[in-house]
C-alpha cells in the first residue's frame, strides 16, 4: 500500500529536524514536506551544508525534489530506492561535512549495496560535533548495534578556509537494541588542543587551563599540530573513556575568542556530564535516539532533555509508529527507553519501531 505524504513544520528546531527526516524519509519511503526550514535561526532556510544534505539525499535514495535552493524554507522529497555505491560529495564551504554524514549514514545501512561516502567541507565547525566526536563515540555506539561502518578523517578542515575531507565505508546492516544505562567506571582520559597555522601558546594556554578546572595531568594533556594548510585553525577536544562508552567534548577557537574561554567553553559541557550519573551526554543522546528507534529497542540515560532531542522525538513520532515519554530520575539524570511495538501492517524500507522515554513532553 501506498504510504502517504509526511508534513513537518521545520521551525520546530534547526537543521536537526530536517537531516532526522530526510533520513527517516529515505528508510521509509514516505514523501516529506517540510516548511519553516530553520525559520528561528538567524540565517533561516538552507545553507550550503543543508543544500548539500538535501541533494546528496535525492542522489543516493533517486529522489524527486523541490525547493533545493539556498535560503529556502520549504522543501518537497519523494525518494525512490535506496542505492549504496561510490559517492563524493563537496559542500564548497566550511560546513560541517559531520552533519551531511549524519543525513545518509542511517540510510544507506539500508541499502541492498555497500557504500563509500567522501565528504567535503568543514570537520572541526563550532555549530556541529566534530568528526573526532563521530570517530571516538557515536560509531563505537552505532558499531555495538550492529553497524558495520568506519570513518577515516583524511584533512581537517576549520571555519572560515573548510578543506576536511571524511572518508566512511558503509556495510548494509541491521540494527540491534543497545542500553546504556550507566557510563561506568573512568578508565582514561586526556585533553588535546588542536593547532593549524596559529601561535602555540594559543593551545598551551588551552590545556593549562582545562587541567586547572578538570584536575587533569601532565601526561594527560596533548597539542596536536596540524598541516598549516588545512588551517588557521583551533580545537580543544575533552575525552573521557569510560567502561561502557566514550564521550568527547569540544570547543573551536576563532579569532575573537581567548584561548581561556575556548577551554572555559569545552570545559563547562564536561563538567555538566561528570557532576550527573548519567550516561550520556546532550550530543550523543541526540545521535543515539534515531538508529535506537530504528532498531526497534534500546534505552540510555542522559543529563536533561534539550531542544534537539525534543525536536527529534517529535520528527521519529511522524515517520515511525512511537510513542514519546520521558521520566527523570534527578535533577540531572534523564532516563530514555525503546521498545518495539507490533507490527502496524504498512510496507516501505524498514519495519516499524516504538521509542519510549517514560514521562510527558
Amino acid at each position: 500500500m501506498t504510504r502517504g505524504l509526511i508534513e513537518l513544520d521545520g521551525s520546530i528546531g534547526g537543521g536537526q529536524v530536517l537531516r532526522s527526516a530526510l533520513s527517516l524519509s529515505m528508510i521509509t519511503g514516505r514523501p516529506l514536506r517540510i516548511d519553516g526550514i530553520r525559520a528561528r535561526r538567524s540565517r533561516p532556510g538552507l545553507l550550503r551544508q543543508h543544500l548539500t544534505a538535501v541533494l546528496a539525499a535525492a542522489e543516493i535514495s533517486a529522489a524527486q525534489v523541490e525547493g533545493a535552493v539556498l535560503h529556502s524554507q520549504a522543501l518537497s522529497f519523494a525518494p525512490g530506492a535506496l542505492r549504496g555505491g561510490d559517492y563524493r560529495f563537496s559542500i564548497g564551504t566550511a560546513g560541517s561535512c559531520s552533519l551531511v554524514l549524519q543525513t545518509l549514514l542511517p540510510a544507506l545501512l539500508y541499502a541492498p549495496q555497500p557504500s563509500r561516502l567522501h565528504i567535503s567541507g568543514g570537520t572541526h565547525n563550532p555549530l556541529a560535533p566534530p568528526a573526532d566526536f563521530l570517530q571516538r563515540a557515536f560509531l563505537p555506539q552505532l558499531q555495538r548495534m550492529g553497524a558495520q561502518v568506519e570513518l577515516q578523517l583524511l584533512r581537517h578542515g576549520f571555519v572560515p578556509a573548510g578543506g576536511g575531507e571524511l572518508q566512511a565505508f558503509i556495510q548494509p546492516s541491521a540494527l540491534q537494541p543497545l542500553h546504556l544505562p550507566e557510563r561506568g567506571a573512568l578508565l582514561a582520559r586526556r585533553a588535546r588542543a588542536l593547532t593549524a597555522g596559529i601561535a602555540g601558546h594559543v593551545a598551551e594556554r588551552e590545556l593549562q587551563r582545562a587541567a586547572r578546572h578538570l584536575e587533569l595531568r601532565p601526561d594527560e594533556l596533548r597539542r596536536q599540530v596540524l598541516d598549516a594548510q588545512t588551517g588557521p585553525g583551533n580545537a580543544l577536544l575533552l575525552e573521557y573513556r569510560c567502561e561502557h562508552l566514550t564521550e568527547l567534548f569540544s570547543a573551536l577557537g576563532h579569532a575573537s575568542l581567548r584561548a581561556e574561554k575556548v577551554a572555559d567553553l569545552a570545559v563547562a559541557q564536561a563538567q555538566r556530564w561528570l557532576a550527573s550519573d548519567a550516561a550520556v551526554a546532550e550530543h550523543l543522546a541526540d545521535q543515539l535516539l534515531l538508529p535506537m528507534a530504528l532498531a526497534g529497542g534500546g534505552s540510555f540515560t542522559t543529563t536533561h532533555l534539550s531542544d534537539h532531542l525534543r525536536s527529534n522525538i517529535q520528527v521519529i513520532e511522524r515517520f515511525l509508529p512511537v510513542r514519546i515519554e520521558h521520566q527523570p530520575l534527578s535533577d540531572s539524570v534523564l532516563d530514555v527507553r525503546c521498545r518495539p511495538l507490533q507490527s502496524s501492517g504498512q510496507s516501505g524500507h524498514a519495519s516499524g519501531a516504538e521509542c519510549t522515554i517514560s514521562g510527558s513532553l
